[in-house]
C-alpha cells in the first residue's frame, strides 16, 4: 500500500535556464534605471529650488536694507551680495492719476530691484515708495 518515492537524481532540469536568468537580470536593470532617473530628477529639482530660495532670500535682504524713504534719490545703484548681483532703479512714479507738478506732502517714487543669481536666474521686484514732498515737515 505504501509506495516509497525515491528522489530523482536526474539534475538536468534543476535550477534556472540561461534565458530565465537573463530575463530576470533585464527586469532588475530596468527597475534600477527607473529608480536612477527618479533620483536624478529629484536632485535637479532640489538644486533648482535651493537656487531660487537663495535668490528670494537675497532679494528680501536687499529690500529690508533699503535706505530710509527720505534718503532715496532718483538714479540707479548696483552691487553684489552673496554672489548675487543686484541693481536698484529709483525713478519718479508715473501714472494718469499722479500730477507731478502739484505740491503734495508725499511724492511717489517707483523702485525696481533686479537681482541675478550666479546661475543667471533673474528676479525683479517693482514697488512704490513715498518720500516726503516739498510741503512735508520730514
Amino acid at each position: 500500500m505504501f509506495r516509497s518515492i525515491e528522489p530523482d537524481n536526474n539534475r538536468d532540469d534543476a535550477g534556472f535556464t540561461l534565458i530565465e536568468s537573463l530575463v530576470a537580470l533585464a527586469v532588475v536593470a530596468t527597475a534600477l534605471a527607473a529608480i536612477g532617473a527618479l533620483v536624478s530628477a529629484n536632485i535637479r529639482a532640489t538644486r533648482s529650488l535651493d537656487s531660487r530660495l537663495a535668490l528670494v532670500e537675497t532679494t528680501r535682504s536687499l529690500i529690508t536694507g533699503l535706505p530710509d524713504r527720505a534718503q532715496l534719490v532718483p538714479g540707479d545703484t548696483t552691487g553684489e551680495l552673496g554672489y548675487h548681483r543686484w541693481r536698484l532703479d529709483v525713478m519718479p512714479f508715473e501714472a494718469d492719476f499722479v500730477e507731478p507738478r502739484r505740491a503734495t506732502p508725499w511724492v511717489p517714487e517707483a523702485l525696481v530691484l533686479r537681482v541675478q543669481s550666479p546661475t543667471g536666474e533673474l528676479l525683479r521686484i517693482d514697488t512704490v515708495r513715498l518720500r516726503p514732498g516739498q510741503g512735508s515737515s520730514k
